[in-house]
């Protein structure tokens, strides 16, 4: 019996760096502008931040209970998969279709305007309700938006929780349980987010640097990434992930990165591919000393220096839960082109000569892709890395 194989059949994504079609051609371009400065969410002290400025789809008001930013990148993100929404409506029963989503805030940033509604006026505002921050709302939502009927949950693991979800819906499909699953994440930002990452000084001055010998944190963002994944073939093959968790520290990444190659090798053993086989790798690329230094020496030991690598944060921030799922879309993208500019590192910055060499991809650099690695790592070391493919 020959193994089951499972791919990604529509994508759609809402960035700070652009949206659909456009995340690509402005991430190859090096595009920083959807990084702005503001004092929104830290008042007193501006900080970079990456804010989707596209008018965004309303929440219809039979799920106002639902209404909060969140959900409605998710909508922004999930009306460019409409035709293979329909198609998979057509085609499967709607209790054999799931929906799997990573997320870190929710909708917290209208529990924020809340209580201080609450503070000023001493009572809660009608519109409020506490299932526009529930973590497992927006799957909830999401299930309800496109009438389906099958597992509907939320995985939760900081930075790395659309991969995990990518894993689970995986799984779905594994045990049977659904013919299809609508997967990925959003995060929205809020100042919960921006201000406890001040707290934990990872937060840049400027304009992050990934792996840059001046860098000094991240720039925080929001995304919404979803894709259909099944067993009907299409163009891209999701063909390895690799999870793990070292548990070292609650915020800081094992210095020796042992877990994190056994996740990278996992996912390599599951595509059955070498390392010499893979065309591209989006890192994690946080811009933190510590994150990027452990990175940096798990790729020289895994792949070596001659790899083209690049992080895409410095063009589209650090979305957070929706990381994965964002930097999986760019690279399902990628693999949709023909020979094509890959993302550059870009960081205006010096590369750390004390970091292991790694050929970080410059402006302009072409090729033809025909896999492509993505990595994140979170707090309490939740590592997860996906391969996917060139379906040919």
């Amino acid at each position: 019996m020959s193994p089951v194989s499972y791919y990604l059949n529509a994508m759609g994504v809402v960035s700070a760096a652009g949206s659909g079609q456009a995340l690509l051609q402005n991430i190859q371009r090096g595009d920083r502008s959807g990084l702005q400065q503001t004092e929104y969410y830290s008042p007193g002290r501006p900080v970079f931040v990456g804010c989707v400025n596209e008018e965004l789809p309303r929440i219809p008001d039979r799920y106002r209970l639902y209404d909060c930013r969140n959900n409605q990148l998710l909508l922004a993100a999930l009306a460019q998969i409409k035709t293979g929404i329909e198609r998979i409506r057509q085609q499967y029963s709607s209790d054999r279709i799931g929906v799997v989503l990573g997320t870190s805030t929710s909708g917290v940033r209208n529990t924020e305007r809340a209580l201080a509604d609450v503070a000023q006026s001493g009572k809660k505002p009608a519109w409020f309700h506490y299932k526009q921050q529930q973590l497992g709302a927006s799957a909830d939502f999401l299930a309800q938006i496109v009438g389906v009927k099958g597992p509907a949950f939320t995985v939760s693991t900081a930075c790395s929780s659309s991969g995990r979800a990518l894993a689970s819906a995986r799984r779905l499909l594994a045990l049977d349980l659904c013919d299809a699953v609508i997967v990925g994440g959003a995060d929205s930002l809020c100042r919960f987010t921006v201000n406890g990452f001040m707290a934990l000084e990872s937060v840049s001055a400027g304009l992050c640097k990934p792996f840059g010998v001046h860098r000094d944190g991240i720039n925080l963002s929001e995304a919404a990434a979803l894709f259909i994944l099944s067993k009907q073939p299409g163009p891209v093959k999701l063909t390895g992930i690799g999870a793990s968790s070292d548990a070292y520290h609650f915020s800081a990444p094992d210095p020796s990165g042992e877990a994190v190659a056994n996740a990278i090798r996992m996912a390599l053993r599951q595509a059955q591919l070498s390392p010499e086989q893979i065309d591209y790798v989006n890192l994690h690329g946080t811009a933190t000393r510590l994150n990027d230094a452990m990175e940096s020496r798990v790729m020289a030991k895994v792949f070596g220096e001659t790899l083209p690598v690049s992080s895409s944060k410095g063009m589209t921030g650090h979305a957070l839960g929706a990381a994965a799922a964002l930097e999986l879309a760019l690279c399902w993208q990628l693999l949709r082109q023909e020979e094509t500019p890959l993302p550059p590192n870009i960081n205006a910055d010096q590369h750390d000569p004390e970091l292991p060499r790694l050929n970080y991809v410059q402006p302009g650099l072409s090729q033809r892709v025909m896999h492509c690695q993505s990595h994140s790592f979170a707090f309490g070391g939740n590592n997860i890395s996906i391969i996917i493919s060139r379906n040919e």
